[in-house]
């Protein structure tokens, strides 16, 4: 199996086997708080800031402090499994950011149901978050007061309406599940993929 793997993941394998499983590092490379650090990944070469401004910013990270309730709000909600089986979905997390990509709202649900799969792999949710989890009814109603009149950003929207048994407006709906760039990118790359035999 390992002459199937990329020559730099066979090498660091070898270089983790061969420095015990409690010791994961082999060079030296630089902490961020100054001090020296082994690791097997090796030493970082140093950047120099000669072109910092061609470094593009990431979009993961906030681009102002602003914390306000915005125009545009992006919900996202996590789910975990009721009923006898588990497989009938219920909230279980709510977040709402906004246009900036700070968080303005961001709540666990104690469903109305008892939970029999937290789906921790996939929501993140363990048994211990919905222990102090505000009731369902609070948390819908302020969801619903915060996107009232705002454009609504997500991926597969109609899945956290249905969690929140809320609706609204199609024309301030902005769903990236529907967009349709992202529909002919994704066929693409599905035509362009190669069976791993």
């Amino acid at each position: 199996m390992a002459s199937n793997l990329n020559p730099n993941w066979a090498q660091l394998l070898e270089t983790l086997k061969s420095n015990g499983s409690n010791k994961h590092f082999s060079k030296h490379s630089q902490r961020s708080d100054g001090a020296t650090e082994k690791t097997a990944l090796g030493k970082r070469k140093e950047r120099s800031n000669e072109n910092s401004e061609a470094v593009k910013p990431n979009p993961l990270v906030p681009t102002s402090s602003d914390c306000s309730l915005t125009d545009v709000v992006a919900m996202d909600c996590e789910m975990v499994g009721v009923s006898s089986l588990g497989n009938k979905s219920a909230l279980g997390r709510v977040t709402l950011v906004n246009k900036w990509g700070n968080v303005i709202y961001d709540e666990y649900v104690r469903p109305l149901e008892h939970v029999v799969d937290f789906r921790t792999k996939i929501s993140g949710i363990r048994p211990r978050d919905l222990r102090k989890a505000k009731n369902f009814n609070v948390v819908q109603k302020k969801v619903a007061e915060l996107i009232k009149g705002r454009i609504l950003v997500g991926h597969a929207l109609h899945n956290d309406f249905k969690a929140l048994l809320l609706s609204h407006l199609k024309k301030d709906i902005r769903d990236t599940s529907e967009y349709t760039p992202f529909l002919k990118a994704k066929s693409l790359t599905e035509e362009s993929r190669i069976p791993i035999s």
